[in-house]
């Protein structure tokens, strides 16, 4: 018996299933606009309005006045809020930080040079700092941090919860970051590769928004892929998938940090980028390779090149094996634009199944390098809607 006395398709049980939408929309993504909303559950705009409008008159969601791209805009949002959320990413030599209620709804954002042989309980300790000095700095309660997402530039292991190669950030060998960061933060804490955090954030408000099948593609001191696979990022049996940075593309090729010889990373990291130009330019960090190709410097402009040609080549195979409609670049050395993405773009047009060539769209990546710390805030909103207070 329908205990609600609703028959199974009426309209009002229609009705109540889009309203369950709505509200899950807004505990997955943060406050939204009703055009976002109509974007992120696939309701037209006028099914929306009304929506929210008896929400509103029920007194589960309210709006408040914001603006967006630009624009005046009226967001939607649960009364009383679901408390704020943070994301942490983790780089080679930094830590960037989030605090909001979700990944379109950043109220502080922080960046803090780290040593890039950092250890562990050094970077934990500043993040967990950093999250406290946030809230402070923002007039937010302790008790009103729901859950956290902490990315790291390393394969994560799901059923450990370490890092998955000791050879990647060994100061993070044997560490358990999350139930760390839990214990000293008091909040639930979701560990995952900053690549995967990367393809979340493009995925729910950047360059992969509304695709099935995708891959993103983060391109910083490393490489790394996120892969999503009907709308959702797969990150395998044990959460290893998308290490594309250690995909062998010449097994006679150097020797890479993982103790593979010519893997991806050990072509394009940055390391290798470095050595390329190295007799004529002296050591050159990332940033300063990337502004200089940027600027016409031939040398560098060479290199990032040469760099699309080998990351071509190795999105081919992921062309070849997944067929996705789109493959996002994002990232340091994506700043360079067409610069790397044109031979990106040749490579996977020389070297993939020519149906899967013409299916697929090289594009550049809509959040730059802030991506993952936009998924990490995603992440952590889907987890803290999950242990909503009473």
């Amino acid at each position: 018996m329908n205990s609600l006395g609703r028959a199974p398709g009426s309209q009002a049980s229609l009705r109540a299933a889009n309203r369950g939408r709505v509200l899950e929309a807004l505990d997955r993504h943060g406050p939204l606009t009703q055009v976002e909303i109509a974007a992120a559950t696939g309701l037209s705009a006028a099914s929306v309005s009304n929506l929210v409008r008896d929400l509103v008159a029920d007194r589960e969601v309210e709006t408040s006045r914001a603006v967006r791209n630009g624009r005046r805009a009226a967001l939607v949002a649960p009364v009383g809020g679901r408390g704020v959320v943070a994301g942490v990413a983790f780089g080679d030599r930094d830590v960037r930080l989030a605090l909001g209620t979700g990944p379109r709804d950043l109220r502080s954002r922080v960046r803090l040079p780290l040593p890039p042989d950092h250890v562990a309980d050094e970077g934990l300790s500043r993040a967990a700092r950093l999250v406290s000095d946030m809230l402070d700095s923002t007039g937010t309660a302790r008790t009103d941090l729901r859950a956290v997402a902490l990315g790291l530039p390393a394969p994560v292991d799901s059923v450990s919860g370490h890092v998955g190669s000791e050879a990647i950030l060994p100061g993070w060998r044997g560490v358990a970051a999350a139930r760390e960061l839990e214990t000293a933060l008091g909040v639930p804490v979701v560990l995952d590769n900053t690549a995967n955090l990367a393809a979340q954030g493009e995925l729910v408000c950047g360059a992969l928004v509304g695709v099935r099948h995708g891959c993103h593609l983060k391109t910083s001191h490393g490489i790394g892929a996120g892969i999503v696979l009907d709308g959702r990022v797969h990150r395998g049996s044990a959460g290893t998938a998308g290490e594309i940075g250690h995909v062998t593309i010449d097994e006679n090729g150097p020797v890479c940090r993982c103790g593979n010889r010519g893997c991806l990373d050990t072509f394009v990291g940055s390391s290798a980028l470095s050595s390329a130009v190295a007799v004529t330019h002296g050591h050159l960090a990332l940033r300063d390779l990337v502004a200089r190709a940027l600027a016409g410097d031939p040398g560098c402009r060479r290199v990032v090149t040469d760099a699309g040609r080998h990351i071509g080549v190795a999105v081919a195979g992921v062309v070849n094996l997944l067929n996705p409609e789109r493959v996002s670049i994002g990232g340091t050395l994506a700043r360079t634009g067409d610069l790397l993405l044109d031979p990106i773009r040749e490579g996977v047009e020389r070297c993939a199944i020519p149906s899967a060539a013409a299916s697929v769209e090289i594009v550049p990546g809509s959040l730059g390098e802030d991506a993952d710390v936009v998924g990490a805030m995603a992440v952590a909103a889907e987890r803290a809607s999950t242990t909503r207070p009473a």
